[in-house]
C-alpha cells in the first residue's frame, strides 16, 4: 500500500472506459473515490460496481467544460471524503470526420471537453493541493498528443494542447520547488465505448487503429505511476513508435498516416444514423469495454507496460 492509500482520488470521466477501469484499480487498493462525469446513469452504475471494495465512494454529475462546476464538485468531494491526494483527468469526446466537414461548433466542443476539461480539473486540483503542499495530478493522454492522424483533427489538437499545458505546469512546479507532481500517461488504442457513441461523419463505423488494448491495461499503467511518478509514461509499442517516429522522421509518418490511417480507422460495417455523446451523454452504453473484445491485446499489453515503465523512465526526467 502506498503513502496515499486511504486518501481521496478524484477521477474525471469516470462513468465508462479508462476512467471507470481506473476507478476499480484505485478502489481495490483502498482509496476513497470521487467520481465525476456527465451521465447520472453511468455514475450510478460505476458507484454500484465499486461498492464491492468497501471503500467510501461519492459521485457528482458535472460537465468538465464548466470550470465553476468542476471546482465546486472538487470542494464537495474533498470536504466529504478528503483530503484529496490524486486527481486524474480522463474525460474526452471526439468527432470522426475530415476537417472540411467539421463545424466550428464541433471543434469548440471537443476542445472544451478534452482540453479545457483537463485544464479545469487541473486548476481545481491545484487549488486544494496547494493548501497542503502535496499531491499528484495524472493527465490521461494519448500517442495522438505527439502524432496527429487524419479524421480526428479536433481531438488530436486538444491532446496536443493538453501536453503543452502540462509541460508548462510542470516547469512552474519545479520552479516553486513544489511537492505537487504531474504525470502524463500516453495511451495507445484502447477498447472503450467511444467508438460506438462518438459523433461520426463517415459512412463506415469507426474503430481504433490496431493493436487494441483492454482498458484495464491502461488502468494498471495509470496506477503504476504512484510510487515514483515519471514525467511521462508511454504505454505500448505502438505509442513508442508513433512518438519517437514523429520526432525523428515526421514527413515519413505523414505519408504513412495518409496511406494507412484512413482505412485503419474504418470498419467494414456501414454506420447507421444514431445519437452521439458530443453534447449530451447517451444512455445504455456506459461500460468499461467497447465492442472489440476479440481484437484486444491483454497479457501482451500488460507485459509491455511493465517493460516500458522500467526501460523508458530514464527518457523522461522525473519532476
Amino acid at each position: 500500500m502506498d503513502k496515499h492509500a486511504k486518501s481521496l482520488v478524484i477521477i474525471c470521466g469516470a462513468s465508462s472506459g479508462v476512467g471507470r477501469a481506473t476507478a476499480h484499480r484505485f478502489a481495490a487498493a483502498g482509496y476513497r473515490i470521487g467520481l465525476l462525469a456527465r451521465s447520472e446513469e453511468g455514475l450510478t452504475e460505476t458507484q454500484e460496481e465499486l461498492s464491492q471494495y468497501g471503500v467510501p465512494v461519492m459521485s457528482i454529475s458535472v460537465d468538465v467544460a464548466d470550470s465553476q462546476a468542476v471546482e465546486s464538485a472538487a470542494i464537495r468531494l474533498d470536504n466529504a471524503l478528503g483530503p484529496l491526494s490524486i486527481w486524474i483527468n480522463s474525460a474526452m469526446v471526439t468527432v470522426f470526420s475530415p476537417i472540411d466537414k467539421l463545424s466550428a461548433e464541433e471543434i469548440l466542443r471537443v476542445t472544451e471537453v478534452t482540453y479545457l476539461g483537463t485544464v479545469h480539473g487541473t486548476l481545481a486540483a491545484l487549488q486544494l493541493m496547494r493548501q497542503r503542499g502535496d499531491g499528484l495530478i495524472i493527465q490521461v493522454g494519448s500517442a495522438l498528443a505527439y502524432r496527429a492522424i487524419p479524421l480526428q483533427a479536433a481531438y488530436c489538437g486538444a491532446k496536443f494542447a493538453v501536453r503543452g499545458f502540462t509541460d508548462s505546469l510542470r516547469c512552474e512546479l519545479l520552479y516553486e520547488r513544489s511537492r505537487i507532481r504531474v504525470c502524463m500517461v500516453q495511451l495507445p488504442a484502447i477498447n472503450t465505448p467511444q467508438f460506438d457513441w462518438a459523433r461520426n461523419k463517415l459512412e463506415k463505423r469507426p474503430r481504433p487503429i490496431p493493436p487494441i488494448h483492454d482498458p484495464d491495461v491502461a488502468a494498471r499503467a495509470i496506477f503504476s505511476v504512484l510510487q515514483s511518478p515519471p514525467r511521462e509514461l508511454w504505454l505500448g509499442w505502438a505509442s513508442i513508435k508513433a512518438i519517437v517516429g514523429t520526432s525523428l522522421m515526421p514527413g515519413l509518418l505523414d505519408r504513412l498516416m495518409a496511406r494507412n490511417a484512413y482505412s485503419g480507422q474504418l470498419s467494414a460495417e456501414v454506420d447507421s444514423q444514431r445519437p452521439d455523446n458530443l453534447f449530451e451523454p447517451q444512455q445504455g452504453l456506459h461500460q468499461i469495454r467497447g465492442r472489440f473484445v476479440g481484437a484486444i491485446i491483454g497479457v501482451v499489453g500488460d507485459c509491455v507496460s511493465a517493460v516500458l515503465y522500467c526501460a523508458f523512465t530514464f527518457l523522461n526526467d522525473r519532476t
